[in-house]
C-alpha cells in the first residue's frame, strides 16, 4: 500500500472541517451525492459520444446503506470510476488558484458557512465532518479492470492499493464482476454522527437536498417484520427509492412551486440559501430547448477571479455535456447559475465545436435577451413601488430584492457596456449609480439614466458622471461645485470598470454623456462670456507663473469655470487615458513608461490665489505645489514625493 501525504491545501481545509465546521453537517451527504451523479453524468455522456464506451451496459442509479452496529455509511455508483490517478488527482489535491483566498474566507467566517465548500468543488472533503475514516473503492469504466482501495483518516495522508479479488469488499461492492464499475464511498462514522447510520435520517436528508438528483437514489435497509399479534418475528431486507429522479427543468412551469425551485437550486448549486431570483423558459419553433437560470442570493467568491468556474451546465435531451463552458453566457453574467437542456445538438458534440455551433450561440443570444429582461423587470417594478407614498409587504420585498442585486451585480453587468454591443440599450436601463441628488451613500440610494433624464434641467444637454475610486471622495470632490450651484446632477461612477465602460457606451438615448474629471465638460458652466474673457486676461501672468513653476508635473493651468469654494482642482485632457485608467493598466503590466499629466484648474476668486500676485518665485513655487498635490489627493491620486508636498507645506506654514 502507497502512502502519500495531503497537499497543503488540502491539510489546511481538513483541519477546517474537522475542528471547526460543525454547524451543518448534514450537507457532507448532500455532497457525496453529488459527486456520485456527477460521475453518472460523465458516463452517461461518454456512452453516446464515444465508440470506446457504446457497448458498456448503463444503468445509472445510486446505492446508500448503513450498518448501524459498526457505525458506517456507504454511498455507491455505477458511474465513471477513477483508476491510480485520478483519486490522487481529485482526493489529493486542489488544483485551483485561489485556494489559498478561499481557505481563509473559509477560515474567517466560522461554522455559519459551511456550504462554502460545496461551492468550491471540494465536497467530499466535508466527509469528514462527521467520519473518522473513509474508504473509497473503485473501477474505472473502460479502465484496465483494476479496482483501487483509497483510504484516509482525514490528518495529512492518505494511502492507495490495489484491491485483490480475496479482500472482502472486492465482491461487497461488486467488483468480483467484470462489467462492474463505479465508486463507493464508505464512511466510519464518528461517535458524534452515528445517528446518519438510520434509515429516517438518510431518507430525510436525500429528500430535502438531493431529491432532484436526476438518477434514483435507493436506499438499503434491514426492517423488522411482525406476526398478526404485533410481535417481531424476523427481519428482511428493503429497498426503497427516495428521490424523484426527475429533470425538474423539463417540467411544466404550473407544477411547480417555489420551494422545488429552491431545492433544485441547492442540489444544483450546493449554496445552503434560497437563490434570489429564478428564470424558467421552455422554447419551441425552429429550436427547442429548455433553460433554467438562477441568481444568487450573494455574489460568487470567485466572480472577480480569471478562473472563475461557469455556473451553467450544458445538457442534451438530458444528458449532461459540460459544466466547465465560459462561452454558454458571456463573461458579464458569470453570476448566473442554472441549465441549459438543448433538443437540437447533437449528443456527441464536442467542446471545440461547442465554440462555433449557431445552435447554441442561438441558444445563448435568446437567454441573455431573457435574462436582460428579467432584471430590467424587476427594476422597474422596485422603481414604481418606491414611489408609492404607502407601501406594502409585497413592496418592500420587491425593493430589498432589487437593492441586494444592484449591490452584488451592478458592477459585472457594467462590463457588458463594453463587450455586449447588441445587448448595449437594454443593459444602459439596467444598471445604476449613485448620484449627488441621492441622499447619503446606503446600498439602497441608487439610481437609473432614465430616472436622471427626468430630473434634468431643461436647458441642460448632457449627462453628467464624476469617476474616481471611492464614493466618499468623489462625493466631495471640488469638481462638482460648480455643477451644484448650476443644479446640475452629477452620477457617481467609483468602480475600476467606469472608465472603461462608461465612455464605451458614450450616449444615453439623445445625451452624451460627459465626465466633469476632464477638460472640456464644463461647457454649460459659462455665466458670461464677456466677465469670462476679462477675468482669464487678469489671471494670464497668475497663471503663467504657475505653470512655469510646476514645470513638466502639469499638462496645462488654467483658470477654472467650475470651482467656488476650492482654490484647484485637477481633470484630465480628453484624448488622455483618466488617472483611474493609468493606474489599472500599471497593475496589469500594461502602462506606459510616461505618466499621464493632469490639467491644474485654478479657482482666481480664491483667497490663496489672488495673494499669489504679490508672492516672491520661492513662495509662489511652494504655493503652487501644494495646490496641485492638494487637488491630486482630493482626486485619489497618490503623489509622486509626499516628502516635497510636506516640505512646502511646512514652508507655508512657518509663515
Amino acid at each position: 500500500m502507497a502512502k502519500y501525504q495531503f497537499q497543503t491545501e488540502v491539510n489546511q481545509l481538513l483541519k477546517l472541517i474537522i475542528h471547526s465546521m460543525y454547524s451543518n453537517k448534514d450537507i457532507f451527504l448532500r455532497e457525496i451525492v453529488s459527486n456520485a451523479s456527477d460521475a453518472l453524468d460523465k458516463l452517461k455522456y461518454l456512452t453516446v459520444s464515444d465508440e470506446n464506451f457504446k457497448n458498456i451496459i448503463f444503468n445509472p442509479r445510486i446505492d446508500i446503506s448503513f450498518n448501524e452496529d459498526k457505525k458506517t455509511l456507504t454511498v455507491q455508483d455505477c458511474g465513471l470510476g477513477m483508476d491510480e490517478k485520478d483519486l490522487n488527482d481529485n482526493l489529493g489535491t486542489i488544483a485551483r488558484s485561489g485556494t489559498k483566498a478561499f481557505i481563509e474566507k473559509l477560515s474567517q467566517s466560522g461554522t455559519n458557512n459551511s456550504d462554502l465548500i460545496g461551492q468550491f468543488g471540494v465536497g467530499f472533503y466535508s466527509a469528514f465532518m462527521a467520519a473518522s475514516k473513509i474508504d473509497v473503492y473503485t473501477r474505472k469504466a473502460g479502465g484496465d479492470g483494476t479496482v483501487w482501495h483509497w483510504s484516509s483518516d482525514g490528518t495529512n495522508a492518505y494511502e492507495i492499493e490495489e484491491l485483490k479479488p480475496e479482500d472482502p469488499s472486492y465482491a461487497a461492492y461488486g467488483f468480483d464482476k467484470s462489467d462492474t464499475y463505479g465508486t463507493a464511498i464508505e464512511m466510519h462514522l464518528n461517535d458524534d454522527s452515528k445517528d446518519y447510520a438510520s434509515h429516517w435520517k438518510i431518507d430525510d436528508l436525500i429528500k430535502k437536498y438531493s431529491n432532484h438528483i436526476a438518477f434514483p437514489i435507493y436506499l438499503h435497509y434491514t426492517q423488522t417484520k411482525y406476526d398478526k399479534d404485533g410481535k417481531a418475528n424476523g427481519t428482511e431486507d428493503k429497498i426503497e427509492q427516495c428521490n424523484s429522479a426527475s429533470a425538474l427543468w423539463k417540467r411544466n412551469k404550473s407544477e411547480l412551486k417555489k420551494e422545488d425551485y429552491n431545492a433544485f437550486y441547492k442540489t444544483l448549486t450546493h449554496d445552503g440559501t434560497d437563490p434570489l431570483m429564478y428564470i424558467h423558459t421552455h422554447a419551441e419553433g425552429t429550436q427547442e430547448y429548455t433553460t433554467l437560470f438562477y441568481v444568487p442570493e450573494a455574489a460568487p467568491y470567485d466572480m472577480y477571479q480569471a478562473d472563475y468556474k461557469s455556473g451553467v451546465k450544458l445538457y442534451v435531451k438530458r444528458v449532461f455535456i459540460t459544466d466547465d463552458d465560459k462561452e454558454l453566457l458571456p463573461s458579464y453574467l458569470r453570476f448566473v447559475r442554472g441549465v441549459i437542456d438543448s433538443e437540437d445538438l447533437p449528443l456527441n458534440v464536442s467542446r471545440e465545436i461547442l465554440q462555433q455551433n449557431r445552435i447554441l450561440e442561438n441558444i445563448k443570444s435568446q437567454s441573455v435577451k431573457k435574462l436582460l429582461s428579467e432584471f430590467k423587470k424587476l427594476g422597474e417594478e422596485a422603481d414604481a413601488a418606491s414611489k408609492k407614498a404607502e407601501q406594502t409587504d409585497d413592496d418592500k420585498a420587491v425593493i430589498a430584492k432589487w437593492n441586494t442585486f444592484v449591490k452584488n451585480y451592478n458592477r459585472p453587468l457594467k462590463e457588458g457596456l463594453y463587450s455586449d454591443f447588441a445587448n448595449r440599450d437594454e443593459l444602459s436601463e439596467i444598471i445604476r449609480f449613485k448620484s449627488t441628488a441621492g441622499e447619503g451613500t446606503g446600498d439602497d440610494k441608487w439610481t437609473s439614466f432614465a430616472d436622471y433624464v427626468q430630473r434634468m434641467k431643461t436647458d441642460q444637454k448632457y449627462i453628467y458622471y464624476i469617476s474616481g475610486s471611492d464614493e466618499k471622495n468623489l462625493r466631495e470632490s471640488p469638481l462638482l461645485e460648480a455643477y451644484k450651484n448650476k443644479g446640475f446632477e452629477v452620477l457617481i461612477a467609483p468602480d475600476e470598470v467606469d472608465d472603461i465602460v462608461i465612455p464605451a457606451l458614450a450616449k444615453y438615448k439623445d445625451f452624451e454623456l460627459k465626465s466633469v474629471n476632464r477638460a472640456g465638460s464644463d461647457d454649460e458652466l459659462n455665466v458670461n462670456k464677456e466677465d469670462l474673457k476679462k477675468k482669464e486676461e487678469e489671471f494670464k501672468p497668475v497663471q503663467e507663473k504657475i505653470k512655469k513653476a510646476l514645470g513638466d508635473r502639469v499638462k496645462d493651468v488654467v483658470m477654472s469655470k467650475r470651482l467656488s469654494d476650492s482654490p484647484s482642482c485637477i481633470v484630465i485632457d480628453e484624448n488622455d487615458p483618466s488617472l483611474q485608467m493609468e493606474r489599472m493598466m500599471r497593475a496589469m503590466g500594461q502602462g506606459s513608461a510616461n505618466l499621464v499629466k493632469p490639467i491644474l484648474e485654478i479657482n482666481a476668486d480664491h483667497a490663496i490665489v489672488k495673494k499669489l500676485a504679490q508672492a516672491d518665485d520661492a513662495e509662489l513655487k511652494n504655493i503652487s505645489e501644494v495646490l496641485l498635490d492638494q487637488a491630486l489627493l482630493l482626486s485619489g491620486s497618490e503623489l509622486q514625493d509626499p516628502a516635497d508636498f510636506v516640505k512646502a507645506m511646512n514652508s507655508l506654514l512657518s509663515k
